[in-house]
């Protein structure tokens, strides 16, 4: 039954291999559209934001577990725009009720109508989640962990590029050159547990050894049917070539050992039809040089990574006349963070991990949800956890 279920999954990747939601419609407009919006508006200052308050629950027959409930995040939106061309955006995070991160901050130049110029602190185009995390945009008290242990999410580098709408061609698309994740810094950043998650800089005082390029394309044509294509390829930065000699070749090529190639591929769409939303997405990471750099660091670091999710939900008051919306959803997600190693490195099986998740959202306005989930994780062949969600998520 079990094999049968997978190739059912993996067949449905293969065809669809998309997400599947009504169209692009306000939830996303809401944060990535919103220089859009400043430009057409006469007022100057935008503010907005969003937040997220959790409570999760381990369940176990045998073990007793504390809950946790947390203000996950809480998320300050503001935008400034200096004329009809030139806007400045940033988003300024609290997490856990004590931790500041900012979560973007970058200027945004229109050209003309399908061109923009952006300098910053900004999101990597990686995947949907990246971008759309806001609570109201997806289903699920938590993000999907795909988006977590293989983007991973919530990823953001300083950089510059190009972004813009072909509007003839139903295209968008965002073109970046940016700063990279930090693989070493005295020790090691990446491991194989959490992937490459780790190595997230944030803009905070980020070390810069060489530019990574990062570039996204949406394509839109087919009603309620949006596609997207993602790619990021680079090197991870380290701490080690600061203040060495350029002609010291003992010392470069122990710099050289801590670094990591990175090629990453993301395929994801969304579709709606008549309250049906189906949602897909496929994440593959490739890296180079790991047998040097997890000699150099100890690390257990593998040389492949790569995860999918297919969502299905429904809204139960599509046929009445409301503005409630009541979605149930399942999900199922598989992703391995230690999908290749090379020699040096044992496969961690636990590290190979799949999730069923049940869900249920009422949506009392577009943009404030009270959210509950079952969660099944399953750790390789052995090991199965079992969790209970609940939370709010708000968004304006």
């Amino acid at each position: 039954m079990k094999i049968k279920f997978k190739i059912l999954i993996l067949v449905a990747l293969l065809t669809v291999n998309y997400q599947l939601e009504a169209q692009e419609d306000s939830l996303q407009a809401e944060v990535q559209n919103t220089i859009e919006r400043m430009q057409s508006q006469d007022s100057k200052l935008t503010i907005g934001g969003y937040g997220q308050i959790d409570y999760n629950q381990e369940l176990n027959s045998q073990i007793n577990y504390n809950g946790n409930m947390d203000v996950h995040r809480l998320v300050l939106l503001f935008g400034y725009k200096f004329n009809s061309k030139t806007s400045f955006f940033t988003e300024i995070e609290m997490e856990h009720v004590k931790e500041v991160f900012v979560e973007q901050a970058f200027l945004n130049h229109k050209i003309n109508n399908w061109l923009n110029f952006r300098a910053g602190l900004m999101l990597i185009p990686m995947g949907y989640i990246n971008e759309y995390h806001e609570p109201p945009a997806f289903n699920g008290v938590e993000r999907p962990n795909v988006d977590k242990y293989v983007v991973p999410t919530t990823w953001r580098e300083i950089g510059l590029g190009f972004s813009g709408r072909l509007s003839e061609y139903s295209i968008k698309y965002q073109l970046y050159v940016t700063n990279g994740f930090l693989g070493y810094d005295g020790a090691a950043k990446f491991d194989g547990e959490n992937g490459l998650r780790g190595g997230r800089q944030k803009g905070a005082k980020s070390v810069f050894t060489t530019p990574n390029i990062t570039g996204r394309v949406d394509y839109f044509a087919i009603p309620g049917l949006k596609i997207g294509l993602s790619g990021y390829f680079g090197k991870s930065q380290s701490t080690l070539y600061d203040g060495i000699e350029k002609n010291d070749y003992v010392l470069t090529q122990s710099a050289d050992s801590s670094v990591v190639g990175i090629s990453m591929f993301g395929v994801d769409a969304q579709y709606n039809i008549n309250g049906f939303g189906f949602r897909g997405q496929f994440i593959y990471s490739e890296h180079s040089n790991t047998q040097a750099y997890n000699q150099l660091t100890g690390s257990d670091f593998g040389s492949q990574i790569k995860g999918y999710y297919l969502e299905a939900s429904y809204n139960i008051f599509q046929t009445i006349p409301t503005k409630h919306k009541l979605i149930p959803f399942v999900r199922y997600e598989n992703y391995n963070t230690h999908a290749v190693v090379e020699d040096g490195v044992t496969t961690n099986d636990a590290f190979a991990r799949q999730e069923y998740i049940f869900g249920l959202g009422w949506k009392m306005h577009t943009n404030a949800v009270l959210k509950v989930d079952y969660q099944v994780l399953v750790e390789g062949n052995n090991k199965q956890r079992n969790f209970f969600n609940m939370g709010v998520g708000v968004m304006f």
